[in-house]
């Protein structure tokens, strides 16, 4: 089994921590993230509340391929 290039690591470890931010972002509704012009597509579709929600599943989905690629990928 091979192990992983540092930038490997390094990739994993960035999904992991953009999960995190994107869930604290969330659940403190922090207004200047969701006025980037990324996030307010998805308040303008899905409301503000909605937007929360998408962005803590995606959170959790980042925090999710991080976990298993520094499980699996080693």
């Amino acid at each position: 089994m091979a192990l992983m290039d540092p930038s490997e690591y390094l990739i994993l470890c960035l999904f992991i921590a953009l999960g995190l931010f994107s869930i604290v972002a969330s659940i403190f509704n922090f207004d200047w993230y969701f006025k980037t012009s990324g996030a307010i597509t998805f308040v303008n579709w899905l409301g503000r509340g909605g937007a929360r929600i998408f962005y803590a599943l995606l959170g959790l989905g980042l925090i999710a391929c991080g976990v298993l690629g520094l499980i699996y990928w080693s």
